[in-house]
């Protein structure tokens, strides 16, 4: 029984490495990237205002009283038709695109956005600012404020990610909710899209550098990523959940076993 005993610290070590342990490669992200290189970035971070989207829009000028009907914070009467606001507060929401694409901004009325970008919606506006004669020098900012994405799946904190601005990439979306489990599957994250009235459903694979040509690398508006489990977490769903539990407690257990015994017999031999 002791000789039997003798084997027993090494092939636990060996166990105990097989159960707790992964190849570096399988969690390694665009591990197959060269170093210290540059390459341009193909992937478009907005595809224009969709519907439901909340936009902030401010106009500037030198004359500043020819501003005060267009902007939220000096108009009360932007609050109406359109314009989303908390009532009360004063604080200023936005303006909700509704479902044929349109808002109605004040004085101007209703100004079709569905698809322009929000460099092209501030020069329509400044456009017809000047040509009605409103304000002559016009300066228009325009922002999206609800850009948000869900992160499912096989990740340390699943939720939905509310961002500033409108520019994020799968990686900072990950780092958001704490990057993925070391049982996500690297090399098939999905990214669920609606996009101009049809779902699209792309893949990514985080090991490879050609995510970063990928169409999903920049997030869009509302997008849905999910990171699908391992075989290994599958296959191990279908068992005991303490099965994991049990095997590491028994291999510790015959550790210390093994230990005991290699002491017995270094003691044994000393006092000879």
């Amino acid at each position: 029984m002791l000789k039997k005993l003798k084997y027993l610290l090494p092939v636990a070590g060996l166990l105990l490495m097989t159960v707790s342990c992964r190849q570096q490669r399988e969690v390694a992200y665009v591990k197959d990237a060269v170093r210290d290189s540059s390459m341009v970035l193909k992937g478009e971070f907005t595809k224009g205002i969709q519907a439901n989207d909340i936009l902030y829009i401010y106009v500037e000028s030198q004359t500043t009283q020819a501003t005060v009907p267009f902007n939220q914070e000096t108009n009360k009467v932007a609050v109406h038709d359109g314009a989303v606001m908390n009532p009360g507060t004063g604080a200023v929401q936005g303006y909700l695109v509704n479902q044929d694409g349109d808002i109605t901004f004040p004085v101007l009325g209703k100004i079709k956005v569905l698809g322009l970008t929000h460099q092209e919606l501030a020069r329509v506006i400044e456009q017809r600012l000047k040509d009605e004669g409103h304000v002559l020098d016009p300066v228009v900012t325009v922002k999206l404020m609800n850009f948000k994405v869900c992160v499912l799946g096989d990740v340390t904190r699943p939720g939905q990610l509310v961002v500033q601005g409108e520019r994020l990439t799968i990686f900072e979306a990950l780092s958001m909710v704490g990057d993925l489990t070391i049982y996500g599957q690297r090399e098939n994250v999905t990214v669920i899209r609606e996009e101009n009235g049809h779902r699209i459903i792309g893949t990514l694979d985080l090991t490879s550098e050609e995510v970063f040509n990928s169409p999903y690398y920049y997030l869009h508006q509302n997008d849905v990523v999910y990171v699908e489990p391992s075989k290994r977490k599958k296959v191990n769903a279908d068992r005991d959940p303490m099965i994991m539990s049990y095997i590491s407690s028994g291999l510790s257990m015959l550790s210390v076993l093994s230990s005991m015994f290699y002491y017995w017999t270094i003691t044994k031999q000393y006092r000879k």
